[in-house]
């Protein structure tokens, strides 16, 4: 029973470590303020793969503060308009810089988020190819996700959980 005791003690006591030291960590870890450079190479990339598949898209959002996704979460509860996203600021791979979000831009410049249309005339659908495209560079599609789907979001998430980047872990920012 003693050495049960001695063992269990111990086991609280790394336990505390532990919880002091990431509290620390994440207390002494300043939020990202860019786009992660390995996200950004492989956004252009994308951008690129899809050009030459004859699609042009535009990023309508990457990298976004604590602050810009509060007020994003905001629309729809507190203030006027629709529910654009369902996590507040730091809950969001767009706070750690690792997300970005597409849209499509057609030839007289407009901008659409149509997942059926076949603008290159190859029998595919534009929206798909980019998230093959996306994917074959390492990028999650949100549109993949088993409950709310995100259809223009592509994150990176270096098998990384947003507990552990809120507690200070941070991904490579290069290869």
């Amino acid at each position: 029973m003693k050495i049960f005791k001695g063992i269990l003690f111990v086991a609280i006591l790394a336990s505390i470590f532990y919880l002091i030291s990431m509290e620390y960590k994440k207390r002494n870890t300043p939020m990202p303020t860019m786009l992660n450079p390995i996200v950004a190479e492989n956004r252009d990339v994308l951008i690129q793969r899809a050009a030459e598949k004859g699609i042009k898209i535009v990023i309508t959002d990457d990298f976004r503060s604590a602050e810009e996704q509060d007020r994003l979460y905001a629309k729809g509860r507190t203030e006027e308009g629709s529910i654009v996203t369902h996590v507040e600021g730091g809950e969001s791979y767009h706070n750690y810089g690792l997300a970005v979000d597409f849209a499509l831009q057609q030839n007289d410049g407009n901008v659409v988020w149509d997942l059926k249309r076949d603008g290159n005339k190859n029998g595919e659908s534009d929206w798909m190819e980019v998230v093959a495209i996306a994917k074959s560079l390492g990028f999650e599609w949100g549109g993949d996700w088993a409950g709310f789907k995100d259809y223009p979001h592509l994150e990176m998430d270096f098998g990384l959980s947003i507990r552990e980047l809120q507690y200070g872990e941070r991904p490579p920012a290069s290869k």
